[in-house]
């Protein structure tokens, strides 16, 4: 039986070349179309795909929450990304949200109909700069990371937000670095402030989109 795809993207003429080019392949079975986040989770509930082809800017309902979604209601959906977005927020957002593969828009036909044909088999699939940029993150490019996702963020700062995003409590943190926890509850005040977020919550969140905290907490 062909695998059924059904591609989420809004703009128009970008859906309507993604479909000739998938569209010719036998393995293949189009089942729909979305212009926006919201539309693909409603066509993901009634369509039933096998996998689903998103961008990840879209109107409304964005795409790494659209994945979230689908990974939370319907986990046998596998989810590929196809976006122009190459930084490291929208790649590890996507990651995380539950992506099984990202290729950027500008992969050839045949690359795409493989990877919907990977992921359909529940394996990931990433084109080969994301590829690179996923190995670099954890082969100890991990603070380089995060100094190019939170460039605003002082070094010290940088490692609070890190342990902040890995659960640990402020008397936690400034145990572990050897620091008071006014000390610790100041810094959290700045990075809540050059995050532009209300509170530690959405700071972690932030964090741990970008890939920050889920290794938990560096050893020292």
């Amino acid at each position: 039986m062909p695998v059924r795809v059904l591609i989420a993207d809004d703009h128009p003429m970008f859906r309507y070349g993604l479909t000739a080019a998938i569209g010719a392949a036998p393995e293949i079975e189009l089942v729909g179309e979305a212009s926006d986040g919201a539309e693909l989770l409603t066509l993901t509930g009634t369509t039933k795909p096998d996998v689903v082809i998103t961008d990840l800017a879209m109107p409304g309902t964005d795409g790494v929450t659209a994945i979230r979604r689908i990974r939370d209601d319907h986990p046998e959906v596998a989810v590929l990304v196809l976006t122009m977005h190459e930084d490291d927020d929208a790649l590890f957002g996507a990651i995380r949200a539950g992506a099984h593969g990202y290729l950027l828009k500008g992969a050839d036909s045949d690359d795409i109909v493989r990877a919907v044909l990977t992921v359909a088999r529940g394996d990931v699939v990433y084109g080969t700069s994301v590829a690179k940029r996923i190995m670099d993150f954890f082969t100890g490019a991990h603070r380089d990371h995060a100094t190019t996702v939170f460039p605003t963020l002082t070094g010290r700062e940088r490692e609070i937000l890190e342990l902040v995003a890995a659960g640990l409590k402020n008397h936690e943190i400034a145990r572990r670095l050897v620091l008071s926890e006014k000390t610790i509850r100041n810094n959290v005040a700045a990075i809540l402030t050059k995050l532009q977020v209300s509170d530690r919550a959405a700071a972690v969140a932030r964090a741990r989109d970008a890939g920050l905290g889920h290794a938990g907490p560096p050893a020292r």
